[in-house]
């Protein structure tokens, strides 16, 4: 039968615009917008005129001597049309000019939502719309390899290569003194493109500002000796009881290691872009050997015995009742050091072989029968409990819960004996410059990896705008043209929660999704995981496989911008900074889509990725700023401060990104990561998992049919706030939709916000919507000037001047103790003392000059200035006398006797200062007896005596 096809076509306003051209081809209108977010403006701006308009007219009915003033935006009720979608409006949708201006801005939050084209559509709908499959369960599966053991576990039985360096991470154990794991990695991208997002295992992990952006871990490298596995005994694992019972059961010696060689390859072999080989990525790891038979020099027992250890391990850990799940056998001795690894060619690859397994030669060349590992210094197990720290000692083995988890460490049954103690001290004790200085062969022969043989090279300019939607987490980025090095760092929305069940320490960023509906914690459907992480949006202590304790790390990846490293081809982090305080965008919106399992067999949350809304248009601000020069396209910013690793191109807009509605061939697609690689425990299992979380996934969409803002009250209250972050841990910098502000939030290192370029509100600092601005909060939280100086002294003056008072105050007191012990009263208090002595008049004393010298009896003076200065003596000794004989006639007759005799042995001493008087005037001598007051001590000449012979006193 012949099928015939009629041509249809949905319905559109094509018709609109045909009748709005006039005769010439040009809209008549002068192109006013029938669609699209500039329409949706204007309708807003219609119906915030006609409110305004009939709101007006009510007041003027009410009152017509009542002024007439413009309502606020935030406080009008905007109708909605009948016919025509809900539209939502909320405080901060739009923002005034100051005062002076008086105009509304036009901003692109304007309107608000999103996702409206698809709101009748279910998740699994959506989900084949979107071109993914959510209902097969066709994933990867778990197959344990037997039927006793439900799933896998992580935690194993090991030794510690950790070492705390300069550049890694400043709370990585240092437990190994014998290898410089250091000295074997790349950590300058010398060799290697890029790896996965945890970089180098080995090396003393990262600091939290690396260029990288690498995940902040400790140094995490060891060798499994054997794989207990899962944790719950309930299904089929060991717990970690029943581990240390065992181990204390277990006699061992020192275990001696011996380096081997470093190799490349293994790994899943991906890459990105799927056509260029040279962009595979592999695994690095060191493999090691146990040194079994070596006798120490001294007599000694035999400590190699490492077949008769593992027999009393396997046997210690039936006794304890371990379970099916642990590995019938010890693992192969490796120190795995880097996953998900890219080299820049195959001779980079060649030459960082070589130089890595040179600097092993040395190792074996200074450790020629191998080296017990450890440490002379302390640590604590687990991490973090600084106060419970212990010596590390040589030949410990350790319980790793999770790779990056140590828990407990077992001591060998003796000490190291001299040569043991020997090598195992060399490194620290001696100058092994002599090793480094000798010449060394090195072989050939290391497995580096399907494409380490060929020529191969990596072509940057075959690098896809696709690249942020096609990479793979757990492999190294493709890194464009001029780019030298990767990196993690990327805007984005913060959607971790805090909760108490998780490992956190950060506060809760929205509370309108709660994607714990989403987990498997009881490993009902997932088996494993394909990596040592679990659960992205936080990971439980003491899960039963074993995953790293992550706390909470949900986010939805917006933009990524690269290293920070600008001597690599980046753009720092002050400066990245700088241009998004500038970029003005709306409140970001978002709409949960579907679950599924993409292509890397990776759990992820889409969400709708919808072109048109604030998001796209804040990822198309993104792309024309930051965005690196790809197909004749260029970014452009006011600063001129741009990167070459940014992994969007600067044409690349949301409406190339992926979804129905758009081009597929961008890097615009809102996910969430759930989980890297979970195995399923059959594919059944897979399906009924998603099919449960997309109903969870329904009950959102109907929650928030047009999309929801998400914040907190105590975190970006208005909602819609963008991130920036140092990686998929760190959350860095915050900023405000329609230039509301900006914070550091790392930490909670200060308050939100501490930068505002945007206008006011009118009203100034006395309008709420203004508090949060700079100058505002400023004025309103201005600190006093007596905190603003106490702050100034530091803590060493603040300390100095209590411990002044401190001692000015104990001075104090002991002074009065002690005048009150001499003065007060029979029976008086302290206290009592204290008022009276307060208040007590003290009485005047006085003191007449003394004069010590007896042998300044000469008269200096003429004789009518000896007579005056006799006089005024005779009238001081007087006074002085009759306080005298009032005084004695209290006492004995004796004593008044001798008061008076010591008053006329004080008037026959002579004084040498007089005061002035005239010689000629009469009355001046005569009235001086009479006169009290202040005496004129004026200096006069003196004249010489008329008779030097006379010596005579005169004798009252």
């Amino acid at each position: 039968a012949i099928v015939s096809v009629a041509n249809a076509k949905l319905a559109d306003r094509s018709r609109i615009v045909k009748m709005r051209q006039g005769p010439n081809g040009r809209n008549e209108d002068n192109g006013r917008p029938i669609a699209g977010p500039a329409y949706r403006a204007r309708i807003a701006n219609e119906e915030f005129q006609a409110v305004d308009k009939i709101k007006k007219q009510q007041n003027t009915k009410k009152n017509k001597d009542a002024p007439k003033e413009k309502p606020a935006p935030w406080k009008m009720d905007i109708p909605t049309k009948s016919g025509e979608e809900e539209m939502t409006m909320d405080n901060s949708d739009v923002t005034m000019l100051n005062e002076q201006d008086g105009e509304d801005r036009k901003l692109s939050s304007i309107y608000s939502g999103c996702c409206y084209n698809y709101q009748n559509y279910d998740a699994a709908t959506l989900c084949a719309t979107y071109g993914n499959d959510c209902e097969s369960g066709e994933t990867p599966s778990h197959d344990s390899g037997d039927s006793d053991c439900e799933h896998d576990g992580l935690s194993f039985i090991g030794i510690s290569f950790s070492v705390n360096t300069a550049n890694g991470n400043p709370y990585s154990y240092q437990l190994c003194d014998q290898f410089p794991m250091e000295n074997i990695i790349d950590r300058d991208y010398d060799y290697v493109m890029s790896l996965d997002e945890d970089g180098w295992l080995v090396g003393g992990g990262y600091k939290t500002f690396d260029y990288s952006g690498k995940m902040p871990y400790i140094d995490s490298s060891h060798t499994e000796l054997l794989r207990i596995g899962n944790m719950d005994p309930d299904t089929g694992g060991t717990s970690i009881d029943q581990v240390y019972e065992a181990m204390s059961e277990v006699v061992f010696d020192p275990i001696s290691i011996y380096p081997e060689y470093l190799k490349g390859g293994g790994g899943h072999h991906s890459n990105d872009d799927g056509g260029d080989d040279c962009a595979e990525s592999s695994d690095v790891t060191l493999v090691v050997s146990i040194a079994d038979g070596y006798n120490d020099d001294d007599g000694g027992s035999s400590y190699g015995g490492y077949e008769n250890f593992l027999t009393e391990l396997f046997t210690a850990m039936d006794n304890v009742g371990g379970g099916p799940c642990m590995d019938d056998d010890d693992t192969d001795p490796h120190v795995s050091m880097a996953r998900g690894v890219k080299f820049w060619s195959s001779y980079h690859q060649s030459q960082y072989m070589i130089e890595a397994n040179t600097e092993i030669a040395v190792w074996q060349a200074m450790y020629p029968y191998g080296v017990v590992i450890g440490s002379s210094g302390s640590a604590s197990f687990p991490p973090g409990h600084s106060g419970r720290k212990q010596y590390v000692g040589y030949g410990n083995l350790y319980f790793f819960f999770d790779r990056a988890n140590i828990t407990k460490a077992f001591a060998p049954a003796r000490d190291l004996g001299t040569t043991e103690a020997y090598y195992s001290t060399f490194l620290a004790k001696n100058d092994a410059s002599s090793f480094y200085s000798a010449s060394y062969s090195v072989s050939s022969n290391y497995g580096s990896g399907d494409n380490g043989g060929g020529d191969c090279e990596y072509d940057p300019y075959g690098w896809k705008s696709t690249s942020a939607i096609d990479h793979d987490a757990t492999d190294g980025w493709e890194l464009p043209p001029s780019c030298k090095q990767e990196g993690e760092t990327f805007f984005g929305i913060p959607l971790s929660q805090a909760s108490d069940s998780k490992l956190q320490s950060t506060s809760t960023f929205q509370n309108q999704f709660d994607f714990e509906y989403l987990t498997d914690r009881n490993y009902t459907y997932v088996g494993t995981f394909g990596t040592n992480h679990g659960w992205m949006v936080g990971e439980e202590v003491g899960n039963s496989v074993g995953s790293i304790v992550d706390k909470d790390t949900a986010h939805i990846p917006l933009f990524y911008v690269g290293t920070t490293n600008p001597n690599l081809g980046g753009l720092s982090l002050g400066n990245m900074i700088k241009i998004a305080q500038h970029i003005d965008f709306g409140k970001l919106y978002i709409k949960p889509a579907f679950v599924f399992v993409d292509g890397d067999g990776h759990v992820k949350l889409q969400f709708e990725a919808d072109a048109t809304s604030a998001l796209g248009y804040l990822y198309d601000s993104l792309c024309k700023e930051l965005g690196i020069s790809w197909n004749y396209d260029s970014p452009s910013n006011s600063y001129g401060l741009y990167t070459n690793c940014a992994m969007h191109a600067a044409g690349d807009r949301a409406s190339y990104g992926c979804g129905p509605d758009n081009g597929n061939q961008g890097g615009f697609c809102p996910q969430m990561i759930l989980a890297y690689s979970p195995r399923f425990q059959s594919e059944d299992h897979a399906a009924a998992y998603l099919e449960r979380c997309n109903s969870y996934v329904d009950y959102w969409r109907s929650l928030y049919p047009s999309g929801v803002a998400v914040g907190t009250n105590d975190f970006c209250g208005d909602g819609g706030c963008l991130g920036l972050f140092l990686n998929r841990y760190d959350l860095y910098n915050v900023f405000k939709p329609d230039l509301g502000g900006s914070w550091v939030e790392y930490h909670g290192a200060s308050m939100a916000p501490t930068f505002s370029p945007a206008p006011t509100w009118a009203g100034g600092c006395d309008e709420p919507h203004n508090f949060h601005l700079d100058k505002c909060f400023r004025k309103r939280y201005k600190p006093k000037s007596t905190v603003v100086a106490w702050d100034a002294l530091g803590s060493i003056g603040q300390f100095s001047t209590m411990f002044i008072l401190f001692m000015a105050l104990t001075l104090s007191i002991s002074v009065f103790v002690t005048r009150a012990k001499k003065k007060r009263r029979k029976g008086e208090s302290y206290l009592g003392f204290f008022f009276r002595d307060l208040t007590r008049r003290k009485k005047k004393k006085n003191r007449g000059r003394k004069v010590r010298n007896n042998d300044l009896k000469e008269s200096m003076l003429d004789d009518n200035k000896s007579r005056a200065s006799r006089r005024r003596s005779k009238s001081r000794g007087g006074s002085r006398s009759g306080r005298s004989r009032s005084k004695g006639r209290s006492g004995r007759s004796v004593s008044s006797r001798k008061s008076r005799g010591t008053s006329r042995n004080r008037r026959m001493r002579s004084e040498t200062l007089q005061p002035k008087v005239r010689s000629d005037d009469s009355s001046a001598v005569s009235g001086e007896k009479q006169r009290g007051g202040v005496m004129d001590f004026t200096a006069v000449q003196l004249q010489p005596s008329q008779d030097q012979d006379d010596n005579r006193q005169q004798l009252v």
